[in-house]
């Protein structure tokens, strides 16, 4: 069968949380899709922006900031967590890039600890 396209898994930890903000993301996402020459479309985010009381009750495991970065061919999606230092990226596209340039940037942009990540071949 002939490949429809890829994604990367990407876990990081002991990241700087200060990067996790609206503006340093799409600040990642404007590079990291320049980086793997992928063309932009929207972006969305889902977090707690202006709900500042329910950010406070909110367990650790979801207090952070979610990302949807449309692309040509497919997405990136993205989530931080604040106060575990992590951040969770996908990147699915049915063109092809390069996944170790990927990882790189995106640790270093978040100055974090690559722990996990996998290529999953799609067909």
């Amino acid at each position: 069968m002939k490949t429809y396209g890829m994604e990367l898994i990407l876990d990081l930890h002991d990241c700087n949380p200060s990067r996790f903000t609206r503006d340093y993301i799409t600040i990642f996402m404007d590079r990291l899709c320049t980086k793997i020459d992928m063309q932009k479309e929207d972006l969305y985010f889902w977090d707690y922006e202006g709900e500042e009381e329910e950010y406070e009750k909110a367990p650790p495991h979801l207090k952070g900031t979610s990302a949807i970065q449309f692309i040509k061919t497919s997405n990136i999606t993205m989530h931080t967590l604040d106060v575990m230092k992590r951040v969770y990226l996908n990147i699915f596209s049915c063109k092809e890039f390069d996944t170790g340039e990927a990882t790189k940037f995106s640790a270093e942009y978040f100055q974090g600890t690559v722990v996990n990540t996998s290529v999953v071949e799609r067909i």
